[in-house]
């Protein structure tokens, strides 16, 4: 049975209408008009006419559909053509609506048949519902009757929510739990339900609640503003999925998939049922912990003593220096910009304990949130118990007892929570108010490799200066070999009598910790080094290092060449940036098609395709006075630079398409390229922009990219 059926307000009986002679006659919503009495001579004309007169006598919702008549056959009304007209009743412009289904909205309360009158003044003011461009049903033959009253006849129809898809309301609304601003939706139109009445099952909307306002009526509904206009299209909602068990679930969500209604948790299934254009990665536990635990170092060397990883989302950070930094608030400020700087977001909160400013941080709302001393406990006590860091069986058995606050758990005494809920609940709220001490183990930033000397006499030449860098550089190797590493970058500092400092820096480019190899490269760089009135102390200072294992080597195959340690010299002599290789790339435009790598980057192939030039220009040049036959053919002559060439070869065209996913004005371009060459042997790689037929393609002008060698 269809939904709009089984939603039908349940109608008291009407009074029975007689008939011609002593029997009684009635109706049912299907069934025909029929006289009991066969036997009275009415003529065909007689008998609709008098039909006709009982039904026009009938209240509106009691009247049945025209159709119903028994007039014709007729099938039901198409969803964008409208019904031929019966005769009585005015033809409908569009069919009528769907109802919403029964979980939707609370039954409406029986009719009684008293309220005849009420209904007919009702409907005959209810106004249009426009939904998708269709109109309402036609009430035009109830226009002119009176106001009344009927507020209080029929309960408002709850708005739709988040779950409801295809059921009524095209209007969405956020669920119990959202908030209006995030949705972003219309909340104010209020929707009600009225029965069967006019013509069909159709829904009404208070389109102006103020004409049913009076000095004995409660006050209107404001006027439901209009609904925004969609914004513009942006990037798809992003979340992350894990695998738990046989399932995948979302691990994490963006502000937007927030605002949607997904949350971390949520089976994935559904989430791509309610958001399609959904935007799925893969979760990265491992990398996530890493990052947290570099960031945690970053924290240790620049902005506390103390810094420690507290789950897979959030870090702890001991802020008694704060006052050295502004006070609390400026060090959260400095901490958060730094984040957000470098593309992270995050809310902090500052308290007493790590329990609280962890509970703070995530259900405080806040980016900032900073709890005064010992005011711990009425900060958490609106806050939900999932904040304390439960596990999941002893909160389950709290919320089923109606313990969904932390301040209702801090209530409770200790010796019953603990006996029915364990130790662990015990404890959380206990570190979290600061009646029990939470132990943390903090982060260990790795220590910089070095070795350092002073001289009892300050030392001035630069003989002096590289006995002492021979001494420390082994000093220096001695200690990578043992902890594993190969130093990548080196620094030396030497300490002046003066008390200024002269520095200089070498890299690597791989790492390695030969004392010979290091000696040599810190050697070229003592020219630099001003010794002022003498040098006093000397420090080495490994500040990068990668990890150096031993690997195996083939015992008859001869082992490749090593050339980072020409490469260091190289870089050594020439400076940074000055050293580097070619390697190829996927991609058929030539100017995309290879990039500058490290000088011990491994080659990628480049891509099997026509000869290239052995010089390629940065920006393709135009050509002038090009004579050529359309619409592929070579030119035959062209002039560069001022001067002309005369063709007396040519190889082409090879056809290169633009990269369309880069960019609009690339998708069409088209170039073909002729390798030519002229009567001195130089040759030349020209292409033509365009094919020749399109002019979206290319306005069809020459120009040079590269040059052959000859």
């Amino acid at each position: 049975m269809r939904a709009e059926r089984r939603q039908r307000p349940e109608i008291a009986p009407a009074p029975a209408l007689a008939a011609d002679g002593d029997a009684v006659t009635g109706w049912r919503p299907g069934a025909r008009w029929a006289r009991t009495d066969p036997a009275a001579p009415l003529t065909r004309q007689e008998d609709v006419a008098r039909v006709e007169a009982e039904i026009a006598a009938l209240p509106l919702h009691q009247r049945p559909q025209m159709r119903e008549l028994g007039r014709r056959s007729e099938a039901a009304p198409m969803p964008f053509r409208a019904m031929p007209p019966d005769e009585g009743v005015p033809s409908r412009a569009n069919p009528p609506f769907v109802e919403p289904r029964p979980r939707h909205r609370p039954s409406d309360p029986p009719l009684q048949p008293d309220s005849g009158a009420a209904l007919r003044h009702a409907f005959a003011d209810t106004t249009k519902l426009r939904r998708s461009g269709s109109n309402s049903c036609d009430a035009g033959e109830a226009k002119g009757l009176p106001l009344r009253q009927m507020v209080r006849e029929f309960p408002t129809m709850p708005e739709r929510g988040r779950w409801d898809r295809d059921a009524g309301s095209t209007r969405r609304t956020p669920s119990s739990k959202s908030t209006l601003e995030l949705c972003g939706y219309d909340l104010e139109g209020a929707f009600w339900q009225s029965p069967h009445a006019i013509a069909g099952e159709v829904r009404h909307r208070w389109d102006d609640p103020a004409r049913f306002a009076g000095p004995d009526r409660p006050p209107p509904r404001p006027a439901a503003a209009p609904a925004p206009s969609p914004a513009p299209a942006g990037p798809a909602p992003l979340v992350t999925r894990i695998r738990d068990g046989a399932r995948l679930t979302i691990a994490a969500a963006c502000p937007a998939a927030q605002a949607l209604g997904l949350a971390a948790g949520q089976p994935l299934a559904s989430a791509r049922a309610l958001v399609p254009g959904l935007d799925v990665r893969d979760a990265d536990p491992a990398g996530d912990m890493a990052f947290l635990h570099r960031l945690a170092v970053h924290a240790v060397r620049h902005w506390t003593p103390l810094a420690a990883v507290s789950d897979p989302t959030g870090l702890w950070i001991e802020a008694s220096a704060a006052h050295l930094m502004g006070g609390e608030a400026a060090f959260a400020t400095r901490i958060l910009r730094t984040l957000r700087r470098h593309g992270h977001d995050a809310r902090i909160a500052i308290a007493d304990t790590p329990g609280a400013a962890h509970a703070l941080a995530r259900h405080g709302g806040a980016a900032i949130t900073l709890c005064p001393p010992g005011a711990q406990a009425e900060a958490l006590a609106p806050l939900p118990i999932t904040a304390l860091r439960l596990d999941e069986a002893a909160e389950a058995r709290l919320r089923r007892l109606g313990v969904t606050q932390v301040g209702a758990l801090a209530a409770i005494p200790s010796a019953p929570l603990v006996r029915r809920f364990g130790r662990l609940t015990a404890d959380r709220i206990a570190q979290a108010l600061g009646a029990r001490g939470e132990p943390i183990e903090g982060v260990l930033p790795p220590e910089t490799p070095l070795a350092s000397c002073r001289f009892l006499e300050p030392i001035l030449t630069a003989e002096a200066i590289a006995t002492a860098l021979a001494k420390l550089a082994g000093e220096l190797c001695d200690l990578l070999t043992a902890r594993g590493l190969g130093a990548r970058r080196i620094a030396m500092l030497c300490r002046r009598v003066d008390g200024r400092d002269e520095v200089a820096t070498i890299g690597t480019a791989r790492g390695t910790r030969d004392p010979a190899h290091l000696r040599r490269l810190m050697e070229a760089r003592i020219e630099t080094i001003d010794p002022g009135f003498g040098i006093e102390a000397m420090r080495l200072v490994a500040p990068r290092c990668d990890r150096l294992d031993p690997y195996a080597i083939g015992g008859l195959e001869p082992a490749p060449p090593d050339l980072a340690a020409l490469v260091d010299m190289l870089v050594t002599r020439l400076g940074p940036g000055r050293l580097y290789r070619a390697t190829g790339r996927e991609s058929d435009v030539p100017e995309r098609g290879a990039r500058r790598a490290g000088p011990l980057a491994r080659p990628a192939p480049l891509p099997a395709s026509w000869p290239r030039p052995l010089l390629l220009l940065t920006r393709p040049e135009p050509l002038t006075q090009v004579i050529a036959e359309l619409p592929d053919q070579p030119p035959v002559r062209f002039g560069w630079r001022g001067q002309l060439h005369r063709v007396v070869h040519a190889d082409g065209p090879e056809r290169i398409h633009g990269e369309w996913w880069r960019s609009t004005a690339e998708a069409d371009a088209v170039r073909d390229y002729f390798a030519v060459e002229d009567e001195v042997g130089r040759r030349f790689w020209l292409f033509r922009r365009g094919d020749g037929t399109d002019l979206r393609t290319g306005d069809m002008s020459w120009h040079l990219h590269g040059l052959f060698g000859q």
